[in-house]
């Protein structure tokens, strides 16, 4: 790790690492963009690693804290805030707004600390939080005051954030995730990496996201299983985790291993969602998923749960796209087919107006006060 030659750093984002998410191709996304403006931007991960590191533009520094665990980062978080000192760090994901938060004030608080929340918290649903991830709503209720900005992506996380932590709801504010890029359309047309998207053997439903107890793929494989009846499609889930065994199984117990696939992570997934012929969100709980607005953007029929939150903001209420009560397995199958048989035509522009990167980097910045 070595420090950059030409002086302060304006700008760093903070993360764990970059695993595949919605979250890290956000800060990606930012990153990318701030530093296209000309504005010297580091990338400081606890440790180096995952599928989207290979994304970073040569423009952004990445810096690696070499941290084997997240709260190991906090040391040389410290250093890197001493050292550097960048005017403004901002924090993504639940760990990592924690250690930002106390490195910034352990290194004299000299640069100016945001941290970020991308999903609501999780209640009443079994088996989805352990003893640590129930604690940071407590940290950060009380740890907040460290902090100089607090934005959340979307009005319905900020409003579930203030609910659950008791940090005053006028202390956060809302700027949605940069999810459209000028790379969006132009990856959209590539050729998909899945060999299914390229031929005529019956449409294709899609779903996007890590393979965890959130995104409830198992629902939208018992959805599909349903529709299977009457339709010659198919279900492609992209992403990696851990539920993979448990979804494999599921697929098999309802004979459907000819009809669902489960690639995997791919780097470029906007060919096959410009390709699908509706993309389906099951989730049970989000932030702002941006894979909905992916979809909406290369102009694919979308259906979502109406699930906490994020996809009632970005569907304008059921305008956009069909939404479904969460857990509803019979719903779901009902509003794919509708997709599959009359697929509502692509929003308006204006309508995905603030999730544009120019959008968004200019409340940013003005959030930031980079201009000053």
């Amino acid at each position: 790790m070595t420090s950059r030659s030409a002086g302060r750093a304006p700008l760093a984002f903070f993360l764990p690492s970059l695993e595949g998410g919605g979250a890290e191709r956000v800060v990606l996304n930012l990153a990318s963009g701030f530093a296209q403006r000309g504005i010297a931007t580091d990338l400081v991960l606890a440790s180096a690693g995952g599928p989207h590191l290979s994304l970073v533009p040569p423009d952004v520094r990445v810096v690696d804290l070499k941290a084997s665990r997240m709260l190991r980062s906090l040391r040389p978080l410290t250093a890197y805030l001493r050292r550097e000192r960048p005017m403004v760090l901002l924090a993504a994901l639940d760990h990592a707004n924690l250690v930002a938060m106390a490195a910034s004030r352990l290194a004299g608080g000299r640069t100016r600390t945001a941290i970020s929340i991308h999903c609501t918290f999780p209640r009443n649903i079994p088996g989805t939080t352990t003893f640590n991830e129930r604690a940071i709503p407590w940290l950060l209720g009380r740890l907040h005051r460290w902090a100089d900005a607090i934005i959340a992506v979307s009005g319905g996380v900020a409003d579930d954030l203030a609910g659950t932590t008791g940090i005053p709801r006028n202390r956060i504010d809302v700027i949605y995730n940069p999810v459209i890029t000028p790379a969006l359309l132009p990856s959209a047309l590539e050729r998909p990496s899945h060999p299914w998207f390229e031929d005529s053997a019956g449409p294709i439903v899609l779903g996007v996201g890590r393979l965890v107890a959130q995104k409830n793929f198992r629902l939208l494989i018992e959805a599909f299983a349903i529709v299977k009846r009457d339709h010659n499609a198919r279900l492609v889930i992209l992403g990696e985790g851990p539920e993979r065994f448990v979804l494999e199984e599921h697929i098999r117990r309802h004979g459907l291993r000819d009809s669902v696939a489960l690639p995997g992570f791919l780097e470029n997934p906007y060919a096959c969602m410009a390709r699908a012929a509706v993309f389906a969100l099951s989730s049970d709980f989000e932030g702002l998923p941006t894979v909905l607005i992916e979809s909406l953007a290369v102009g694919t029929p979308v259906v979502s749960t109406d699930c906490e939150s994020g996809p009632r903001e970005i569907l304008r209420g059921g305008v956009l796209g069909e939404l479904i009560p969460v857990g509803d397995i019979p719903a779901m199958a009902r509003a794919i087919a509708r997709a599959i048989t009359s697929p509502r035509p692509a929003p308006p522009p204006e309508a995905l107006r603030p999730f544009t990167l120019d959008v968004v980097l200019d409340q940013f910045q003005e959030a930031f006060r980079l201009d000053a």
